[in-house]
């Protein structure tokens, strides 16, 4: 699972890393982006403009957008086939522009909290999660478009905290997820990063809480005890 993500790097410097189009104007850099929050996407392998989309998809037969509280992730071993996300897997697939993620530890025993363990690009440069989306509509026809983050296992660095990780695409393989047709090309690409590409460590619990979004979601843990 993938609850929680970063990109703390500013719109110039995402645009140059990845070879992206235009970016929002109102971009800021995100230290904890939270599941029903705006996330970045792109959606056009030609123009590569970065889009608003909300966190949780909501296919476009669904009766109500509350079913997106369940669906900010697809498995890779299921997505082309899950009637909530083979539409979107043929038709509808994205990139989500990131710096980083959080999983969450749990140790043996009962009542003892989950530790967050912050991944990261060696370097801290820009990557992208593959991803699907979709658009809704409502009763009075206003537009919802919504995305999930595909997970697939995790590979040697992530597995340690927790057995699953999102799909990160380089750059040789994150413009065929959006030109690519053939869908066992398309399920090729689904695969762990490689162990040389993160680096970890543990945070605070700080991270928890959607409502703090700054620089101290990223400080390792005992550098933030010292804070409070």
């Amino acid at each position: 699972m993938c609850g929680r993500f970063s990109i703390t790097l500013e719109a110039g410097e995402v645009q140059l890393q990845l070879a992206l189009g235009a970016m929002p104007k109102d971009w800021r850099p995100r230290f904890n982006v939270a599941p029903s929050q705006r996330v970045p996407v792109v959606i056009d392998a030609d123009r590569r403009d970065v889009l608003w989309m909300k966190w949780g998809l909501v296919p476009f037969w669904a009766k109500s957008a509350e079913i997106r509280n369940r669906l900010i992730n697809a498995r890779a071993e299921t997505v082309s086939e899950k009637p909530a996300f083979r539409t979107s897997f043929k038709q509808r697939r994205c990139l989500i522009p990131a710096d980083g993620f959080y999983e969450w530890l749990k140790p043996g025993g009962r009542n003892i909290p989950s530790i967050p363990y912050y991944f990261h690009e060696k370097e801290h440069a820009a990557f992208t999660f593959a991803g699907i989306w979709d658009e809704w509509k409502d009763d009075t026809g206003s537009v919802l478009q919504s995305c999930s983050i595909i997970t697939c296992a995790a590979n040697e660095i992530v597995f340690p905290i927790h057995n699953r990780m999102p799909v990160i695409l380089n750059e040789e393989t994150r413009w065929d997820w959006l030109q690519k047709t053939d869908k066992i090309e398309l399920e090729s690409l689904l695969l762990p990063a490689k162990k040389d590409f993160l680096s970890s460590y543990a945070v605070s619990r700080t991270v928890n809480n959607p409502a703090v979004d700054s620089e101290v979601c990223l400080l390792p843990e005992h550098q933030q005890d010292r804070l409070f």
